[in-house]
């Protein structure tokens, strides 16, 4: 189980990881060994997720989730292929504790009399101040 906190817990069995020859450096290794790491989990017909996280998470990150609806995340960084299966962990893990909370609704608010005044007396001032880069006009 990968546990994001008590009400998000995904089963091992709904990831998906795929290997491939990593790109960079690495020597003989590289040309030998499955480093690379994609994960592969179904967003959209996941049970581990509540709906309401499930929108905020396909809203923010609709560019990072496949037409199946699988998010693909993969992780070369490491020459050995365990820590990149952890790396990929932790990257989700990182992408659903970033929607996990649930923003809070904003409440509309009026600008105060003081910051009203404010703004006319600067957009006053900037006027003035084009006024002035202007040539004199002559008169006739």
């Amino acid at each position: 189980m990968l546990a994001i906190d008590e009400n998000v817990q995904i089963p091992f069995t709904e990831l998906d990881f795929s290997f491939a020859r990593s790109s960079g450096p690495g020597g003989q290794n590289v040309n030998k060994v499955n480093t690379k790491v994609t994960l592969h989990w179904d967003v959209v017909q996941s049970p581990a997720l509540p709906e309401s996280l499930r929108q905020r998470f396909c809203k923010k990150f609709h560019r990072r989730i496949n037409k199946r609806g699988q998010l693909v995340i993969s992780s070369q960084r490491y020459r050995d292929q365990g820590r990149n299966v952890a790396d990929c962990i932790e990257k989700l893990r990182n992408l659903i504790a970033e929607v996990a909370v649930v923003p809070r609704t904003r409440k509309t608010t009026r600008p105060t009399r003081a910051s009203r005044e404010r703004r006319l007396k600067e957009k006053k001032a900037k006027s003035q101040k084009k006024q002035q880069r202007k040539q004199p006009r002559v008169e006739d």
